[in-house]
C-alpha cells in the first residue's frame, strides 16, 4: 500500500486517510475506496467519492470529550489505480471467519462491489443455482455494507432474473417474491 499524502486523527484511534491520485474515473474512485474499507476494516459507508472530512483544526464534538482534527502531511507523491494492490473475496468461494483473502491487484477496469454482485447473481442464475441460495449468498457477503442486506440481495437476483429472461424471450420467472419495501433503490 502507498504511503498516504495524508492522515487526519479525528479522534482517538481513528483516522481518515488521504491519497492524491490522477486518471480515476468517480466509479473507479468509489470501488477503490470500497476495497481499502474492506480490506483494511474501514467504515464501509465512507466509500462514496463525494465524502467530506473531517476538518483539521476543528473539534469532532460527537464525543463525550472535544478532540481536535490534526492533519498528518505524509508525501506529495501524485499516485495511480496500478499503485495499490489489495485483496479481495470471492463471493463464489466459501466464506470462513478466519479464512484467508483472495489477493489481487485492481485493474482500470474494476468494477464496483455492485456489478460484481450483478454478474455473481447472472452465472449463478444461468447454471441453475437456487435463486434462495443465490440471495442468501449475496446478502452473507453484503451484510456489513447494506442497510438491509437481504432486500438488496432480492432486488439483485430479480433483476437478473428479468434480464436474463428478456435475453431469453422468456416471460419474467416468478421464483422469488417481492419484499414489502419494494420502492427502495438499488445502485445497478
Amino acid at each position: 500500500m502507498p504511503p498516504p499524502n495524508f492522515v487526519l486523527d479525528t479522534s482517538p484511534g481513528k483516522f481518515q486517510v488521504v491519497w492524491k491520485i490522477n486518471g480515476l474515473s468517480q466509479d473507479q474512485a468509489e470501488s477503490l475506496l470500497h476495497s481499502l474499507a474492506s480490506e483494511f476494516d474501514g467504515d464501509p459507508a465512507a466509500t462514496d467519492s463525494t465524502r467530506v472530512l473531517r476538518l483539521p483544526g476543528f473539534a469532532n464534538r460527537k464525543l463525550s470529550e472535544e478532540f481536535v482534527v490534526r492533519a498528518h502531511h505524509e508525501t506529495d507523491t501524485v499516485y495511480a489505480l496500478g499503485d495499490f494492490a489489495i485483496g479481495e473475496e470471492s463471493l463464489e468461494t466459501p466464506r470462513q471467519a478466519n479464512e484467508a483473502r483472495q489477493r489481487r491487484a485492481l485493474a482500470p477496469g474494476h468494477k464496483s462491489q455492485s456489478e460484481a454482485d450483478w454478474a455473481y447473481a447472472k452465472r449463478a442464475l444461468a447454471r441453475g443455482d437456487n435463486p434462495e441460495e443465490i440471495i442468501r449468498k449475496i446478502a452473507d457477503f453484503r451484510s456489513e455494507d447494506k442497510a438491509d442486506p437481504n432486500y438488496y440481495a432480492r432486488r439483485t437476483v430479480q433483476q437478473a432474473q428479468a434480464k436474463l429472461a428478456r435475453r431469453a424471450g422468456e416471460s419474467i420467472p416468478c421464483g422469488i417474491s417481492a419484499p414489502p419495501t419494494a420502492d427502495k433503490e438499488l445502485d445497478h
